[in-house]
């Protein structure tokens, strides 16, 4: 990436300018060359001689104008040159300047998607987009978005675990190369179709393992989108950006069923937080049926953990409904759990069967029916 940025650096003198100018210098020259030749009346050798030192203000002093238009003359070569080559070398100097400025803040967005352990690639910063964001804010997440409009990239709010690309994700060598073993997931949320899909085929083409999640407008290019590589195909008209996020952690998410009571509540979210994962939803399995009671939970902090169990001691009745509900379900419930890679969460697997009865790890919602039916009378 950083080599890509110092060729740029390089090779993005402008043409235009640097033909611009060659063309005054060499109509200057013929101009003074002519001008030395018929006003200052030398030959052709020392009118190109003549000519050069006095554009380059150079003036050795051995040819020297007398007459009135001789000096006249002098005067219009000595500005005609100074004038362009300052021209030149301005433009080219002020390009370099702002190539090396562009260098400098690529050097330094580089620097920080090294740094990042994993990360989320977001291609597009619309209104799915920044909902999507802020999905991944909340989660304390790693993100890095890709945004071709200027403007909008320039808007995106920045803090230490974001990084913002102003480039087109179709065109983008940096996505290319971003797409690694460090990428947790891919989501594309372009307004078109026609984009989302060519950015799944050249992710795919160039990592098969990425996990990509994109967005689809219209019904109809939904199994373009899954032919053309896509891991999840979502339509934000029926569903939120909530939902995207938790497509796009499913290669990082658990779902754990365990048995516990009540009062084990605050030491399993607690283990949970430790290891930097999320408890996303918990759902609660009534003996013998198969469709779970799912609650969105999103806990990220243990302060939300305890702000949680303070309104339940605060709200007597509510506690009392929590209880039953546990006592109902026969203290067997399942915890929808995303980590940043699958080592953390084995991590934290481990943990939890210290704590915790396991009754199983990604369980069907009838694996787990199965499991409760002893419980029915």
């Amino acid at each position: 990436m950083l080599k890509k940025i110092t060729q740029n650096l390089f090779t993005g003198i402008p043409i235009k300018l640097l033909k611009n100018g060659g063309i005054l210098i060499i109509g200057f020259i013929i101009y003074g060359v002519v001008g030395s030749y018929f006003i200052m009346g030398l030959n052709l050798i020392d009118s190109i001689y003549y000519t050069i030192i006095t554009m380059a203000t150079v003036g050795f002093g051995d040819i020297v104008p007398t007459t009135a238009l001789q000096k006249i003359f002098s005067m219009t070569v000595a500005l005609s040159g100074v004038g362009t080559i300052a021209y030149v070398f301005s433009g080219v100097i002020q390009n370099f300047t702002e190539k090396l400025t562009e260098y400098s803040k690529g050097a330094k967005m580089y620097k920080k998607i090294d740094k990042m352990n994993n990360y989320y690639i977001l291609c597009g910063f619309g209104r799915v987009g920044n909902v999507v964001y802020d999905e991944l804010k909340k989660r304390n997440q790693n993100v890095v978005i890709i945004e071709k409009d200027p403007q909008i990239a320039e808007s995106i709010e920045r803090d230490e675990k974001t990084v913002v690309v102003n480039e087109d994700a179709t065109e983008s060598e940096t996505l290319i190369e971003l797409t690694n073993e460090k990428c947790s997931s891919i989501i594309i949320t372009t307004t078109s179709d026609v984009t989302n899909l060519f950015v799944v085929l050249t992710v795919r083409e160039h990592n098969p393992d990425t996990w990509i999640v994109s967005r689809c407008s219209k019904t109809e290019n939904i199994p373009r989108l899954y032919n053309a590589g896509a891991s999840k195909v979502i339509s934000p008209e029926t569903i939120g950006g909530g939902n995207i996020y938790f497509e796009a952690v499913k290669p990082h998410i658990l779902r754990v069923t365990v048995q516990h009571e009540m009062e084990d509540i605050k030491n399993e979210m607690y283990t949970i937080i430790e290891h930097n994962c999320i408890i996303e939803n918990i759902d609660y399995h009534f003996p013998g049926i198969k469709s779970p009671l799912t609650r969105k939970i999103g806990v990220i902090s243990k302060e939300e953990v305890d702000s949680f169990l303070e309104q339940l001691e605060k709200d007597p009745q509510s506690k009392v409904y929590l209880e039953n509900l546990y006592k109902t379900v026969h203290y067997i419930h399942s915890h929808w759990i995303s980590g940043s890679d699958a080592e953390c969460l084995n991590r934290l697997l481990k943990d939890i069967e210290k704590e915790s009865k396991v009754l199983g790890i990604n369980l069907s919602n009838e694996e787990i029916a199965e499991i409760t039916k002893k419980y029915v009378e």
